[in-house]
């Protein structure tokens, strides 16, 4: 089994065990939230997936960048969510159900947008992408909509056995990704640093930050709102981007060093942010 294989393996199972913790905090009403409020939900879809795909396109054209560079950028544009990063947004400020909910609503919007967008990119600017629907969906639906749904469920049946294992899982999950991934970024650290001298750390950086200042300009008058959308908007699910650039680059040992670096930048430029956007809301 080849690095490229197993990556995303783990990622799956890690991820499985800490949303399904996530879930078991949380209360069925939580993944309705953003459906019972479709305007603040139409905001939140134009900022994470227009606003992105559009940045996705322009830096594509103004950068020189290799055509897996490319694909890679638009994938991340293309991908949902994370579904951990309802813990960093509350964290920051951010309302729990607001943050569940976002991730439920985005994860649905997802499986149809993304087939339709790859499909309008070849035929409006003629960017050349094989579509990957039966990932998507097996992603969003089998990995995380599923054991949040039951970690939700269990939630409502039998709250104090929820509240007492979710920790323990959420322990679990963490780390095995950081058991794993750690090396596998270890063993990356050399092509990661051929793809910051080519350009990508560049058009990474700026992804990040301009979704960081779309959802906070996007997320409505209250600032708890646009913590959690900002946030969204600049993280996106690593497993969903590296189906969608494997598919079309399945041996191409670029993909993962640009998704690693990706991921590695979040950590570097999202805290700072946070730790700013923190001492924002207590100063009211």
């Amino acid at each position: 089994m080849t690095l490229t294989e197993v990556v995303p393996l783990v990622l799956k199972a890690s991820i499985m065990l800490m949303i399904l913790a996530l879930g078991l905090t949380a209360r069925p009403a939580d993944l309705l939230y953003m459906l019972k409020r479709p305007r603040q939900l139409w905001r939140s879809l134009l900022s994470m997936y227009g606003v992105m795909l559009l940045l996705a396109l322009l830096v594509s054209r103004l950068f020189q960048l290799g055509h897996t560079v490319t694909v890679v950028v638009v994938a991340l544009a293309l991908a949902p969510i994370p579904p951990l990063l309802p813990k960093k947004q509350t964290r920051a400020g951010g309302d729990a159900s607001h943050a569940v909910g976002l991730v439920v609503a985005a994860s649905l919007f997802a499986v149809f947008w993304i087939p339709l967008s790859i499909q309008l990119l070849q035929l409006v600017f003629g960017v050349s992408l094989l579509t990957a629907e039966a990932q998507v969906m097996t992603l969003v639906f089998i990995n995380l909509l599923s054991p949040l749904i039951v970690g939700a469920l269990i939630h409502q049946r039998w709250p104090l056995l929820a509240e007492q294992y979710a920790p323990l899982l959420a322990k679990a999950g963490g780390l095995v990704m950081l058991l794993v991934v750690l090396p596998i970024l270890y063993m990356l650290w050399r092509p990661m640093l051929a793809q910051v001298q080519d350009g990508a750390f560049l058009v990474l950086a700026l992804f990040i930050l301009c979704g960081l200042f779309a959802g906070q300009l996007l997320g409505g008058p209250e600032p708890e709102d646009r913590t959690v959308l900002a946030l969204a908007t600049a993280s996106r699910h690593p497993g969903v981007s590296i189906a969608i650039a494997h598919l079309n680059f399945p041996n191409d040992p670029a993909v993962l060093p640009v998704i690693g670096l990706y991921l590695i930048l979040t950590l570097v430029l999202v805290p700072p942010w946070l730790k700013w956007r923190r001492r924002r809301i207590a100063q009211g």
